[in-house]
């Protein structure tokens, strides 16, 4: 009787184990259960899923977790990210031990954990958190794991994780990049809080050894140096300094957002991202490094980044640059160092210059002591003949604790809405700026203001009567603007509250349009260089009175104008100014001008290095998205080329010229035109033939321009070896032949390349250019296709490949739409300078 009991036990014992891993509905296995390759772990809610995946264009299997209700496949976590298995033998279990144990081609370990004790019923759970974690099914506390993945994060920081030192037992929380989108393995881009003791902590993110970006330290609120961590309706931010632990971590507000941080090895950026469940895209919502003066010790020992200004650094009060010759030319290495240096032995006569709205200096020589006040530290700082600066350590409240540097001060910014005060110490002959005022300077100040009142009163009166004049002439420039918009916009009419300067601001800042501001001329007129009254630098378009085209393009601009674009990646237009027959465009000012002056030109190419060009292409490629799918009217650009890229200090790239865009309403996404504008070898071949304009003749013209970039040719006048092959099909023909990296700029293949990152973007370039507009990605898909997030399908033959018998052209060669007549096509031909 016992044995067909027993038989019965296993059998059913076995349907268990099959039917158990056989399923991906099962959020655990316990040590009688494996998951191989195919076979996956969901978490209770569907949150998360773990199994084997291959990322990129490998065909590697490594064991992660990625989100399990998101299209896009997005990995947060990997098991053996160097230790790739090159089949699908692999298999994750429970040792005897209680340890995970993933096994590979002929049951080899090519990963596993290591637990401080043995489980009597090891249970191995995948949460809702994304958290795969063991424990022992005995022990009654719920949060008792043997081993968990949050305590060895890879390129990702979900919310709960934990940045920075577990004190007992020295485990360092971290984060590092992957080396590429095909490989996980960590590369050499790592995020991270440093442990010194008695000093400030902050987060670091390194290339290799050298400090790349800092946080700046905690402050009781936030990172000093980082002003996005500030009250805000998404997240919760956390920061623990006590025996046990110094650790940050996030939380979120709400938790059904779906959020995450994570580091990018190919931009050397760390971004956070939100899901955003309508468009189907990750949204970024915080990148850093943010601007230039994010980069690490851009302005040396003792000198402060300004953003905004021209140069961005300079020396700190009190100091001058070690080499005035390299501080000219913007090489600001070697820092600054004092007018007068600080004597010992006038110490107790020394005072301090309190700066305000900074991101202190690198803590890497400072102290701490959370149990004073502020006048303590600043005795405290003054005793010390090496103390260089001071501040409070906690902001909170009246602010509280001490922190002290000494030696130089590196690594400062300034940053006027959520920056930090900071004391920094000056010789005796060089004392404290006062904050009051003294007893005379207070009757003396008295007296001022009743003289200053009565005219004040005076000068109310007439003020009054000239702004009711100025309001007067702003109604109706504000009227004709209105007018303009509402022809160029479907006939909608809005109340638009729209910026306008008047004629006396834009003379006045352009030096009454001098030839020696004026930056150049196109179609719509001269362009000049100005700066307002706030010291705000802006260029000025200003319409020619012979300019047939560019009235056009001065309501088009209007009309951008009305839709209040905001993207990084976008030229901002400030505003306008209507006086009689004056009509002007007022722009952000781009002292790197544009695109073409770069890539185009011998010497000046060599300074843009491949990562740099790379960053230039995702760029342009994020503002495009946002034209199509993201802004307010859907904008299609129609005049994408190198000239209407600009770049601003810092080279970001950003989309210029929108006087010749048309603005789509609704769910549309194509229309139709018989005055074809444009320039000849950007315009794809289903608007140049038959004046049909979409999304995907703006990809079009994204592609050639992605090409021009990579190779430093232009796509017009372009002639390989004299057999008359355009770029494009110069392009197609390396792919072809297996020889894409001879279409490199010549300037940069003797330097070092991300070779998979070039090959891609010269992939992704070739599909933008597809002769049929149904087989040209969108921008979504193109922006993920950099970022190597989907796989790329093989090309087809593009447009205007150059065949034997002339070029091929597909259906758009007998176009009736083309018309020789100047009214109905405006095609610029583009040649080399």
């Amino acid at each position: 009787m016992e044995a067909p009991s027993i038989w019965f036990l296993r059998a059913n014992l076995l349907f268990f184990f099959f039917t158990t891993t056989s399923s991906s509905l099962f959020d655990s296995i316990s040590q009688f259960q494996s998951i191989s390759d195919g076979k996956t772990l969901v978490s209770s809610g569907g949150k998360f899923e773990l199994g084997f995946f291959s990322p990129g264009t490998s065909k590697n299997r490594y064991l992660g977790i990625w989100y399990k209700k998101i299209p896009v496949k997005t990995v947060v976590w990997v098991a053996n990210g160097c230790n790739p298995i090159n089949d699908s033998s692999g298999l994750l279990s429970i040792s005897s031990t209680g340890n995970l144990v993933l096994l590979g081609k002929n049951r080899s370990v090519v990963w596993s954990t290591t637990s401080v004790k043995q489980p009597q019923n090891p249970l191995l759970r995948l949460l809702d958190s994304g958290n795969l974690v063991l424990k022992d099914e005995n022990d009654g506390n719920q949060e008792s794991y043997l081993w968990q993945s949050f305590d060895y994060p890879c390129d990702t920081l979900l919310p709960y994780m934990k940045l920075g030192w577990n004190l007992r037992t020295g485990h360092k929380w971290s984060l590092s990049a992957w080396k590429n989108p095909d490989d996980p393995c960590p590369g050499n881009f790592t995020y991270g809080i440093e442990l010194r003791p008695h000093k400030y902590s902050e987060g670091y993110i390194r290339q290799g050894n050298d400090k790349f970006y800092r946080t700046g330290p905690w402050n009781g609120l936030r990172f000093s140096g980082s002003p996005e961590l500030r009250n805000n309706p998404l997240y919760d931010f956390h920061f623990v300094d006590d025996d046990n632990e110094v650790s940050y971590m996030y939380t979120l507000k709400n938790e059904s957002l779906i959020s995450r941080l994570a580091l990018n090895q190919t931009t050397s950026t760390r971004e956070r991202y939100v899901w955003i469940e309508a468009d189907q895209t990750w949204e970024q919502y915080i990148s850093v490094p943010r601007d230039y003066c994010d980069k690490y010790g851009l302005c040396g020992a003792n000198g402060k980044c300004i953003i905004g200004q021209n140069p961005v650094c300079e020396c700190l009060e009190g100091f001058k640059p070690r080499s005035q010759e390299n501080w000219n030319t913007m090489d600001w290495s070697q820092g600054c160092k004092r007018d007068l240096p600080l004597s010992c032995q006038e110490k107790h006569r020394h005072g301090f210059i309190k700066y305000v709205g900074l991101k202190l200096p690198d803590t890497t020589n400072s102290w701490v002591d959370n149990s004073i006040n502020l006048e303590k530290c600043r005795a405290k700082c003054l005793n010390n003949c090496s103390c260089m600066a001071y501040t409070n350590s906690d902001i909170r409240g009246k602010g509280n604790g001490c922190v002290l540097w000494f030696d130089d001060l590196v690594d400062i910014r300034l940053i006027p809405d959520g920056g930090q005060d900071l004391y920094i110490r000056m010789p005796a002959v060089q004392p404290e700026r006062k904050t009051e005022l003294g007893a005379y300077d207070k009757v003396k100040t008295a007296g001022i203001t009743v003289a200053v009142m009565g005219a004040v009163v005076s000068g109310m009166l007439i003020l009054g009567y000239c702004i009711s004049r100025l309001r007067t002439t702003a109604s109706k420039e504000k009227i004709m603007i209105n007018e303009i918009v509402s022809q160029n916009n479907g006939g909608r009419k809005e109340d638009l509250d729209l910026p306008l300067f008047d004629i006396s601001t834009m003379a006045t800042a352009t030096n009454k349009f001098s030839m020696e501001n004026k930056l150049g001329e196109g179609g719509f007129g001269p362009v000049y260089r100005g700066m307002l009254k706030d010291g705000q630098e802006i260029a000025v378009k200003r319409l020619s009175e012979r300019s047939g085209q560019g009235i056009n393009e001065f309501k088009n601009e209007l009309v951008i104008l009305f839709a209040k674009l905001q993207h990084r990646n976008l030229v901002k237009l400030l505003g306008c100014c209507i006086h009689g027959e004056e009509k002007m465009l007022v722009y952000e000012y781009m002292p790197n001008k544009s695109l073409d002056s770069f890539i185009f030109d011998p010497k000046q190419s060599k300074q843009l290095e491949w990562w740099q060009r790379f960053q230039i292409i995702c760029g342009i490629s994020r503002g495009l998205l946002y034209l199509h799918h993201d802004s307010r009217l859907r904008i299609i650009h129609r005049d994408l080329k190198a000239s209407n890229i600009l770049l601003d200090k810092e080279m970001n790239p950003k989309i210029s010229d929108f006087g010749m865009a048309r603005t789509l309403l609704g769910d549309q996404t194509e229309g139709y035109t018989n005055r074809v504008v444009g320039t000849y070898g950007y315009m794809a071949p289903e608007y140049a033939y038959n004046g049909k304009f979409s999304i995907k003749s703006d990809v079009f013209s994204f592609g050639v321009l992605m090409l021009e970039i990579i190779s430093g040719k232009r796509s017009t006048g372009f002639h390989h070896q004299n057999d008359g092959v355009t770029l494009i099909g110069y392009a197609w023909t390396m792919m072809q032949e297996g020889r894409p990296f001879e279409l490199i700029d010549e300037c940069l293949r003797n330097s070092s390349q991300n070779l998979s990152e070039v090959l891609r973007c010269i992939h992704t370039s070739l599909l933008c250019v597809q002769q049929c507009p149904v087989d040209r990605p969108s921008m979504s898909s193109v922006v993920m296709m950099l970022a190597g997030e989907v796989a790329l399908v093989q090309p087809k033959s593009p447009a205007f490949f150059m065949e034997s018998n002339g070029y091929f052209e597909a259906d758009y060669s007998s176009s009736k739409h083309l018309s020789s007549s100047t009214n109905d096509i405006t095609i610029t031909i583009l040649e080399a300078r």
